[in-house]
């Protein structure tokens, strides 16, 4: 017969496969599993109404000044402030940049990027003339692919 953790541990696969949760979502599932099922053994269960689904709450609107500053953008996960959001967003969240911008309402054309850092690539871009090169190297790539 199998254990209460091995019960637990197999109930909550289950939940893990159809839906993804955060540790401590996991772990609130996790003890309240192992209740459920200790009760079961117990017979001590009573029956419950089921539980009424909690919407997740709407984000508050977005203050673009507050949070995309000239020398950096605030990550609305954690509250630190970044040059750049893309890379924080992958490695410590685990979210993609997509996911961060539908989750905030965030429009798709509203850079993740600090703007004093994105002027200074610019003109570093436009001091070195990349992209002049760059239509020389399509071109040249372009010409190749014809041959």
């Amino acid at each position: 017969m199998a254990t209460l953790s091995e019960l637990t541990v197999q109930v909550l696969t289950a939940r893990l496969a159809r839906k993804e949760m955060t540790l401590e979502e996991l772990q609130k599932e996790m003890v309240a599993v192992s209740n459920m099922i200790k009760a079961i053994d117990e017979g001590t269960l009573q029956e419950q109404e089921p539980a009424v689904p909690i919407e997740e709450a709407k984000p508050q609107k977005i203050n673009f000044k507050n949070i995309f500053k000239d020398n950096e953008v605030i990550c609305l996960l954690c509250n630190k402030g970044f040059t750049t959001l893309k890379r924080h967003l992958n490695q410590v969240h685990q979210i993609s940049d997509k996911e961060y911008r539908k989750k905030f309402e965030i429009p798709a054309k509203q850079p993740l990027v600090a703007r004093a850092y994105s002027e200074k690539k610019k003109a570093d871009a436009q001091k070195n003339n990349l992209g002049a090169k760059m239509l020389a190297g399509r071109k040249k790539k372009e010409g190749a692919a014809q041959k």
